[in-house]
Parts: C-alpha cells; sequence; structure tokens
C-alpha cells in the first residue's frame, strides 16, 4: 500500500500533516502526484479559523474535501502534479485537479485537466483563482476605454487587474496598502496607488482586499452611476458600508 501525506484542519485555528494510506487505483481514477498546491488565502484562511458560517458549510464544500467544516477537515483546491497512474493517454501528463493539500492522491481522471503547452506547473497553480477573476469581470461589464480601480492587490486583485489592462483602452489602477506592490503593479502595466491616493470617478472598481477599510475604498473610488464589484468574503463576520455622503446621489 501507497503512503500520503495530507494537511488537515485539526480544530479552527490548529493544523497538522497526517498519514495517509492509499486504497489502490479504481477504474477511471487517476494518481496524481503533487508538483504544487496553492493556497485561496481569503477563503482558506476564514476556514482555518472557523470563521465559515454553520448555514455555510455545506455549500462550502470543496470537490474531494474530507471531513466537515469546522474540522477536521481536509481542504484545498489548487493542485497541480503528474500522472502516476491511469488512463493510458494522459499517464505522465502534468494537471490541474481541485483537491485538498496532500502530496499523493487518487481522483476521478475527468477532474485532471491537462495543462496547456507552455504553462508552468507552477503558474497553473493559480487556475482557480483565475476562473474567480474572469467570473469578476463578467460581472463588472469593463469596457474599453473605461477607467478601472481594483482595490487589494493580492492573488486574486492581481488576477483582475492583468486581464483588465487587456482590454483597449483601459486605465487601471491597483490600490493596496503595501507599497511594495508598486511594482508588481508596473509589471502588469497598471498604475499604483496607496489608499488615501486612490483615484475618483472610477467606471468600474473591484473590491478584493477583505477588509472593511479596502470597501470603503471602493465605495469612495466609483464615480457617478459606477460599478463596484465587491469580491470579498468575510465569513461570519458583519462589515459595516458607508452609504451616507455622496454615494445614493452619485
Amino acid at each position: 500500500m501507497k503512503t500520503a501525506t495530507a494537511f488537515w484542519i485539526a480544530a479552527p485555528g490548529s493544523g497538522e500533516l497526517r498519514k495517509e494510506v492509499l486504497p489502490p487505483t479504481a477504474l477511471g481514477e487517476a494518481r496524481i502526484e503533487t508538483l504544487y498546491s496553492g493556497i485561496s488565502r481569503g477563503t482558506e484562511r476564514l476556514v482555518f479559523r472557523g470563521e465559515v458560517p454553520a448555514e455555510e458549510r455545506t455549500r462550502m464544500r470543496c470537490p474531494l474535501q474530507q471531513g466537515d467544516l469546522p474540522g477536521p477537515v481536509k481542504y484545498g483546491y489548487a493542485a497541480v502534479g503528474r500522472i502516476e497512474s491511469g488512463p493510458v493517454r494522459i499517464e505522465g501528463r502534468t494537471v490541474f485537479c481541485l483537491h485538498p493539500h496532500q502530496d499523493r492522491f487518487s481522483a476521478p481522471a475527468g477532474m485532471a485537466v491537462l495543462l496547456p503547452p507552455g504553462v508552468p506547473a507552477a503558474r497553473a497553480v493559480l487556475g482557480a483563482n483565475m476562473e474567480t477573476a474572469v467570473n469578476i469581470l463578467w460581472d463588472a461589464g469593463c469596457l474599453p476605454g473605461d477607467r478601472i480601480a481594483v482595490v487589494g492587490a493580492g492573488v486574486v486583485g492581481l488576477l483582475v487587474a492583468s486581464l483588465a489592462v487587456r482590454i483597449p483602452g483601459t486605465e487601471v489602477t491597483l490600490v493596496d496598502v503595501d507599497p511594495g506592490k508598486r511594482a508588481l503593479a508596473r509589471h502588469f502595466g497598471c498604475g499604483f496607488a496607496l489608499p488615501d491616493e486612490a483615484p475618483e470617478g472610477c467606471d468600474v472598481v473591484v473590491h478584493a482586499s477583505g477588509s472593511p477599510e479596502g470597501l470603503g475604498t471602493a465605495l469612495a473610488a466609483a464615480g457617478f452611476e459606477a460599478t463596484v464589484v465587491e469580491a470579498s468574503w468575510y465569513g461570519n463576520r458583519t462589515v459595516a458600508v458607508g452609504l451616507g455622503g455622496a454615494f445614493h446621489s452619485r
């Protein structure tokens, strides 16, 4: 029997590595050796801290999760690995799979998505986050020539900005409390601003900082009849939203 090492949230705020025995690969499954396992920081931080509301725990289950929230639970959904065994057509290939953090695992072969040629495994681990970024842009309805602000230069915010800047004629500004993100913004072809320097009068604002203060910055950056997309999730926290001042008239 082969064994694997997996990360488990034993209880809110407490994690541990556990050894597991891998059963023989069943028909239609693939055995995958993990190369990279990505952490979706916003969601997984809430899961790790036990801050997922009870009524949302079923909805927040990830594919191939073991255990239940708040714990013990094996969570995660961004694994890139190499097919050790399975259907001949994919043996030895590098794939993306929605699976918790584990160094070797079995999954239905249909869940193993072959990486496109030229996409490095280390970059492909961002696949789940990029799907979120694409959905955010669809919701935002960004158009050519729009002035766009992205508040929060974490992974999702950076991916949103990297897509938005490719829309012809857009002017994209990343807003973050960390001045060290300025170089990343420049790399993606975006402007950068600290919160107290955030642009005003934007056509579209995406909030992805996960903080109430960031949401306030996003609302202040929105122009007349602008679109603000709230891409943060706060778990069981209640967040105050400043809808006074000029918000209603705009």
